[in-house]
């Protein structure tokens, strides 16, 4: 069944959406039998307001909202900058909204976000699964993921291929006969970890392998380097991989303290970099995630899509490079 829209109930009742709106709103300067007709053409049509039609802009904003987790701003610093630079080109304002724990307050926060009048949206959030993505594309207004894979037709993602480049690593490092290869979990970014899982997987199946290496800290543990400290004890791995360079230093601190080498004992490398892996010794091989280019492509489709200019792609894959450092050993 198609969905009603407050346009249906404007054509209904034969008045302006912005009387809709002002209905919906409880608004005192709409005319008795006017707010009569509007509320009788939506109990008609069983329409059900929204925050679109709450907060329903009369004129362009031109604002633009930007969604990031708290948690990891280190990272989505260069993102944000990437993201400013076409904004000011294309002279638009930016309002950072941050989130914390919680994939339930993400929906919540789109709706608070689309009431306050913005033009569009970008969000930045590894921890947003398919099912959430989907349900962002109820809201009639421009929306831009950044590294999720997803489109509709008022939604569009750019995003690197995370599971591919762990999938042509791991592959890699299976040809040369290195087997034991762990993945460690990143409880911040379950997301991201299970496209890491499913590129690993991938390769040990297709080189006649299996892969086990999935390594789940326990809840008893508060962080991944106490329960590394002790895992490392007892197992032995020929490279580790993990999502963000702070685990990849907890797990470089870890394998020291055990006696073993990086990265002549053990190799270890991470996905995603910051400014401060160029301050630790040994510095992590990565994958060098274009960050500041995920923020400036993805205001620069957003504009397209305010435009209604259909010259855009509505998922666009970045390439990554891999970046070897002292982490690992040279090719």
């Amino acid at each position: 069944m198609k969905r009603v829209t407050i346009y249906d109930v404007a054509k209904e009742a034969n008045v302006s959406l912005a009387t809709v709106s002002r209905v919906i709103n409880n608004v005192d300067v709409v005319r008795k039998d006017t707010r009569e007709r509007v509320e009788a053409a939506i109990k008609r049509l069983g329409y059900k307001p929204n925050a679109i039609a709450q907060g329903l802009a009369l004129s362009k904003t031109t604002t633009i909202a930007l969604v990031v987790p708290e948690a990891s701003f280190t990272y989505t610093g260069n993102v944000i900058n990437g993201l400013l630079d076409v904004a000011r080109i294309y002279k638009y304002n930016i309002m950072l909204h941050t989130t914390t724990e919680g994939i339930s307050e993400i929906s919540d926060i789109i709706e608070t976000i689309i009431k306050s009048r913005v033009d569009g949206v970008v969000i930045y959030n590894d921890k947003m699964d398919y099912k959430v993505l989907k349900e962002l594309t109820q809201y009639e207004i421009p929306i831009v993921i950044i590294n999720n894979r997803i489109s509709d037709e008022r939604l569009s993602s750019v995003y690197v291929d995370i599971e591919r480049a762990v999938y042509e690593k791991v592959d890699e490092y299976l040809k040369n006969g290195q087997k034991n290869i762990g993945i460690i979990q990143d409880r911040k970014n379950n997301y991201s970890c299970q496209l890491m899982i499913d590129g690993a997987t991938k390769a040990f199946k297709e080189n006649d392998l299996v892969f086990d290496g999935f390594i789940q800290i326990p809840g008893t543990y508060r962080t991944s380097y106490d329960f590394l400290s002790d895992h490392l004890k007892e197992t032995k791995y020929d490279l580790l991989l993990a999502y963000r360079d702070s685990q990849a230093f907890a797990a470089v601190n870890a394998a020291e303290e055990n006696g073993i080498k990086i990265p002549n004992d053990m190799e270890i490398i991470c996905v995603i970099d910051t400014k401060y892996n160029s301050m630790v010794r040994p510095r992590i091989s990565s994958f060098s995630i274009p960050s500041y280019d995920l923020g400036a492509v993805a205001m620069r489709v957003l504009t397209k899509m305010l435009k209604n200019d259909d010259s855009y792609e509505r998922e666009i894959e970045l390439n990554y490079l891999y970046t070897e450092r002292e982490s690992t050993k040279q090719s």
